[in-house]
């Protein structure tokens, strides 16, 4: 692919967190769920209950502008507790780096038990990190999982490719050549550019060994984004790499299934878009390639503007079914609300079973809604998953202007800009957390969502910031990038 080209795409998506068309760090790529499994909960300490991680990239660190923290809230019996929390940046103490103004830490996330000691570890991708006189050179930082929470941690430092442009520009984590350890995938914006580390990961930084691919040479997609996910039901977790492929006199957003193996090969390419994950929507045992593209049109739309459709490509024991993909947009029957040209519904995209009935249902940031007369208020739907597959049949829309949920939508807040579904109260049922990181001139805050045998619901939401987790004030963008 022309330097020229990834370069710009670097560009764009760092310009993501300002609002840019390349949401590459809006929603998580978290551990490869199990065949049946909605998803791997992340749990830092241990205690049975699922832990939450909320990026604030362009926080203010030791007086650097966008050096950037990650806030960890503890799940417990009533729900995330925030009086429980962890705060995590490269000021703190046992962290590796030193603050560095648009570093942005933390805009990347992904969870994993990376050293096989039975506790979840967090790792942030630190794309722009500057190592040694070498600019946005990129690390990948791991910080270890324990019964205290999360405390320290080790860059990777071997094995890494001799060329680290943006190293960490995405990360997912899954045991990818089915030995029963975990390992972590990183996107590199130069060759190679998908680089597989084999666990189990030490705690001094080495990985068993490294493998790295050049997916653009084999299939003509360069990897922006990736995703993982059981697909075909056996040992080995499967890759979805998301980014761009040539088409006509320019390019479009493409994805390439890449399953799972001793070394990981291509399988078909499936429908592009900005975000994506992996889940059973019709509990066939099989894991399902939920994509969304926010810009994608809508002939129900007015003027066939773009307002976004989420695409699901079913899995099977081959990988890819046969079946025909099913396109999910605001025009689909059940689907609250109308498709608009600039909805941006797909932004954002997480799984879980939110009612306890054994089908995973996909959660849809759509953060540039119009709510009322609020342009870009946003507004996040919850599909449900069925014996047929994703339906829009018992959809939920959720926004500020929902009875119950606290605030009021406003102007560019873009709630659902980042949503997650999680079990953090160990019910058998995910809740609902959504992000709005334009919330407050571009502080930011988080929603939370009970889940009922009838799924979710605004009852009881809570909202809070940064200021009730002790981090620091203005713009920070809180609720960014979600990982549970």
């Amino acid at each position: 692919m022309p330097q020229k080209f990834r370069m710009a795409l670097a560009c764009a998506a760092t310009a993501a967190l300002t609002g840019s068309l390349l949401a590459a760090g809006s929603s998580p790529a978290g551990a490869a769920p199990a065949p049946g499994e909605d998803r791997i909960r992340a749990d830092f300490n241990g205690d049975g209950y699922g832990d939450l991680a909320i990026a604030a990239p362009t926080a203010r660190i030791s007086g650097k502008s966008g050096a950037g923290y990650v806030a960890v809230v503890y799940g417990t019996a009533r729900g995330l507790d925030t009086t429980k929390h962890t705060l995590i940046s490269q000021a703190t103490s046992g962290i590796p780096g030193t603050p560095e103004s648009s570093e942005y830490f933390g805009d990347r996330l992904t969870s994993g038990d990376l050293d096989d000691d039975g506790y979840t570890d967090l790792v942030v991708g630190v794309h722009a990190e500057r190592i040694g006189s070498t600019d946005d050179s990129g690390a990948l930082t791991v910080i270890w999982g324990g019964a205290s929470g999360l405390k320290k941690a080790t860059d990777i430092t071997s094995p890494l490719p001799a060329n680290r442009h943006e190293l960490g520009w995405s990360v997912a984590t899954g045991d990818f050549d089915g030995d029963g350890r975990t390992d972590l995938a990183a996107a590199n914006l130069a060759s190679p550019e998908l680089n597989l580390f084999k666990g189990p990961i030490s705690r001094t930084g080495k990985a068993v060994k490294r493998t790295g691919i050049d997916t653009y040479g084999a299939t003509g997609i360069n990897t922006d984004r990736i995703v993982a996910g059981d697909v075909n039901g056996d040992a080995a977790t499967d890759l979805l790499i998301m980014g761009q492929e040539e088409h006509g006199e320019g390019y479009r957003t493409r994805s390439v299934l890449y399953t799972g193996g001793t070394t990981p090969e291509p399988a078909g390419k499936v429908a592009g878009g900005y975000a994506a994950t992996i889940a059973d929507v019709d509990k066939d045992g099989y894991g399902d390639l939920v994509t969304g593209n926010f810009m994608e049109k809508s002939t129900d739309e007015p003027n066939g503007g773009k307002g976004g459709a989420v695409t699901v490509t079913y899995g099977a024991a081959a990988g890819l079914s046969t079946r025909t993909p099913v396109r999910v947009t605001q025009a689909t029957s059940g689907v609250p609300g109308a498709a608009e040209k600039g909805d941006a519904f797909g932004w954002s995209l997480s799984a879980g079973d939110t009612n306890g009935d054994g089908y995973t249902d996909i959660a849809v940031g759509a953060e540039s809604e119009t709510v009322g007369s609020a342009a870009k208020a946003g507004s996040v739907v919850v599909l449900r998953g069925s014996a047929r597959g994703l339906t829009g049949t018992g959809a939920k829309a959720f926004s500020q202007s929902t009875s119950g949920v606290p605030g009021t939508a406003e102007r560019m807040d873009n709630f659902g800009g980042a949503v997650q579904l999680t079990d953090v109260d160990g019910n058998g049922r995910a809740e609902l957390v959504a992000g709005a990181a334009h919330e407050n001139d571009g502080a930011g805050a988080v929603w939370l969502f009970k889940s009922t045998a009838s799924g979710i619901t605004a009852t009881g939401s809570t909202s809070f910031g940064a200021g009730a987790v002790g981090g620091p004030s203005g713009l920070s963008y809180f609720g960014d990038v979600l990982q549970g």
